[in-house]
């Protein structure tokens, strides 16, 4: 360890790693704190069902909660989630009162498994819980006023492109036939300046006023821009 000292400042270095918080782990540390208070965690315990082999001790909502960390993130893959959240994946697991994080190819093996079942009942339970607690107690109309008096609906509408990467594939006879999951969701379309083979898209729609997110739609190749009046 080395120091440095002067009248004013005062440093101090050490040779052991120190992780730096995610910048996001505070907004976690809220969002969990009211799914507990609210007993949304609960819910999903009780509600949504999903019964697998191979998955260990783990169970619908370990896997729903890393989920829900990595959209609130941001990172742009879950690999640079995991990143980011491994020195601190015991306490973020707490947050949710959970005991592990699920390894990536845990995760990985669950949501290829997963059927439309479970996605469905989470879907209405999050709906339900929106619509249980609305952002106003009275309804009130949304929009601007310009200085005519006109109201205005304004809304955001983001399509944003990724391009991914297909390399060559072994093709032997000892082999099974090939297959590439990114088929499923991808399709040939303009990369512009990324580097790939296939594209994806997803389109995003805010309203600007109240900043409450009204869709994500994607689809695979260029996709299109979702009208909204």
């Amino acid at each position: 360890m080395s120091r440095l000292e002067s009248s004013e400042v005062s440093i101090q270095t050490l040779l052991q790693s120190a992780p730096s918080t995610p910048s996001w782990f505070g907004e976690v540390t809220v969002i969990a704190h009211y799914l507990r208070h609210l007993g949304v965690l609960s819910d999903i315990t009780e509600r949504v069902r999903f019964a697998r082999r191979r998955f260990g001790h783990y169970d619908l909502t370990d896997f729903a909660v890393v989920l829900l960390g990595y959209a609130i993130s941001g990172e742009r893959t879950p690999e640079a989630f995991y990143e980011r959240l491994h020195p601190f994946a015991d306490a973020f697991m707490a947050l949710f009162g959970r005991g592990r994080l699920p390894a990536r190819s845990t995760l990985s093996r669950f949501l290829t498994a997963l059927d439309q079942a479970p996605v469905e009942a989470l879907r209405v339970m999050f709906l339900e819980d929106l619509l249980a607690r609305p952002l106003e107690m009275q309804e009130q109309a949304g929009g601007l006023w310009d200085r005519q008096g006109t109201h205005w609906q304004v809304f955001d509408i983001d399509g944003t492109r990724q391009a991914a990467r297909q390399r060559a594939l072994p093709c032997t006879p000892d082999l099974p036939p090939a297959h590439r999951r990114l088929n499923e969701v991808c399709a040939p379309g303009y990369t512009g300046r990324k580097r790939g083979e296939v594209v994806r898209t997803r389109t995003t729609v805010l309203q600007a006023h109240t900043h409450q997110w009204i869709g994500t739609y994607s689809g695979a190749g260029n996709g299109a821009l979702i009208g909204v009046r």
